[in-house]
């Protein structure tokens, strides 16, 4: 059956699209490293690979594989050997490196095998060694490697509370990053002293270096009271397990060393390069909306907060631009990225994307000729095959006729189960990329 707005909705999709383009890892990768003889350029710094024994490559996340693709296309058989981590599914052909699948966004028992194969990779690494780190979006869960006191489970257990909990991914990746051997720069220090370099695909509001996959390379910034804090804002102390607390409880006492800081020995010959982000994919998104025909605004690609709120406020805009044409006139497109956060009161299923869209279209109630597509550029929003869902002025009207109550499915946060029985739901499949979000809101 053909869907109302039919045109409006391949437009939304072709713009969709045209951001994941822009941040092909692959692509992302060339746009900043070239080799030439033996001189490797990364960003404006040369590295002359006659000084390197040997070049390993590690990392980990959902475009790990891509990422390393790229890398075996450059330089290789320079490189010695290297292992990466990425999520089921997300995988590449490879040469050299070898891909250990493992679980997302829950840590998983391969996944702790993954890491310990990093870990070594990288421990035995010395002065004679150029290390490249491939790190993307689903990096911190796929390098699970808990320090002593800690058991994989208890690290299984605190990330689900802390998804439960509403916590954005900076606070979840605080805490991850004091209870691993990796992250928070712990793979800068397994390192040293070999040369590093990491290329980075963000999928964190502000490409927070510390945040992206819990920054195994970088200086952390955060502390062990700062873990602490974050348990008492949400209250889930008595929701995550003992033994990580009590490790948390033992780093604010000094009895546990704090994570590597600004100014450590281990970050003296390293360079860290965000090869592609939201903000890239939200500019070529709007490139092609303007192509399309619309007035576009970009809104933010650094968007945050409580879904059902953020989506409120897009159909607000929404609404402005119909009623007053402003702040655009129409046809109009509004674009946002960022990563919002959904706080579990039901027991349906669903992702950020797909709620956003339920939300949003429950609030456009009575507005005519406006489209919301939200999707997660990975190509998977939440525990979900879908990558987010599409609704349109005729979505209520629909669901009506199936007798679907929209506001019971959002209760239930059972996002994916209201757009499936509607065909609303948009599925890529893997698109072995990762730059968080992207939100299409077009009215005609």
């Amino acid at each position: 059956m053909m869907h109302p707005s039919s045109e409006r909705r391949q437009n939304a999709i072709d713009i969709f699209q045209s951001g994941l383009q822009a941040v092909a890892p692959g692509a992302a990768i060339l746009r900043f490293c070239q080799l030439n003889g033996d001189i490797f350029s990364v960003d404006g710094t040369d590295y002359d690979l006659r000084r390197f024994e040997n070049i390993v490559v590690l990392g980990a996340g959902k475009a790990a594989a891509a990422m390393a693709r790229a890398v075996e296309d450059l330089l290789g058989g320079r490189i010695s050997a290297g292992v990466i981590t990425v999520k089921y599914g997300h995988l590449e052909e490879l040469k050299i490196i070898k891909i250990q699948e493992a679980g997302h966004p829950v840590p998983d028992q391969n996944g702790f095998i993954g890491a310990q194969a990093i870990y070594q990779l990288a421990s035995s690494a010395d002065e004679k060694t150029l290390v490249i780190c491939l790190i993307s979006g689903g990096g911190s869960a796929l390098m699970p490697l808990p320090v002593d006191g800690v058991t994989l489970e208890d690290k299984q257990e605190t990330t689900k509370v802390l998804l439960a909990c509403g916590a954005t991914i900076h606070e979840i990746n605080t805490i991850r990053k004091h209870l691993s051997f990796i992250k928070g720069g712990g793979l800068a220090k397994a390192v040293y002293p070999a040369t590093l370099i990491t290329l980075i695909l963000s999928d964190v509001v502000g490409d927070d270096l510390d945040s992206i996959a819990s920054g195994p390379c970088v200086p952390d910034s955060r502390t062990f009271a700062d873990c602490r804090l974050i348990l008492r804002k949400y209250a889930i102390e008595t929701e995550i397990p003992s033994s990580v607390v009590r490790h948390i409880d033992s780093g604010i006492a000094g009895k546990v060393p704090e994570t590597p800081g600004t100014g450590q020995v281990f970050f003296e010959k390293t360079q860290n390069v965000v090869v592609g982000s939201n903000f890239n994919a939200l500019l070529r998104a709007k490139e092609k909306a303007d192509l399309l025909g619309y007035n576009t605004l970009l809104i933010s690609s650094m968007l945050e907060g409580e879904t059902r709120d953020v989506a409120a406020n897009h159909i607000a805009i929404a609404r402005e631009i119909q009623l007053h044409g402003l702040p655009l006139q129409r046809p109009a497109c509004l674009l946002s990225g960022g990563e919002t956060t959904v706080r579990i009161r039901g027991t349906g299923k669903g992702g950020r994307n797909q709620e956003f869209v339920l939300a949003a279209a429950i609030k456009m109630s009575g507005m005519n000729d406006v489209l919301i597509l939200s999707a997660g550029t990975d190509g998977n929003d939440g525990p979900t095959d879908a990558a987010g869902a599409i609704a349109d002025h005729s979505t209520l009207e629909r669901a009506v006729a199936l007798g679907l109550d929209p506001s019971r499915y959002l209760d239930n946060n059972d996002s994916y189960n209201f757009f499936d029985k509607l065909g609303d739901l948009y599925k890529t499949g893997p698109t072995n990329t990762n730059v968080m979000d992207l939100r299409i809101v077009l009215v005609g």
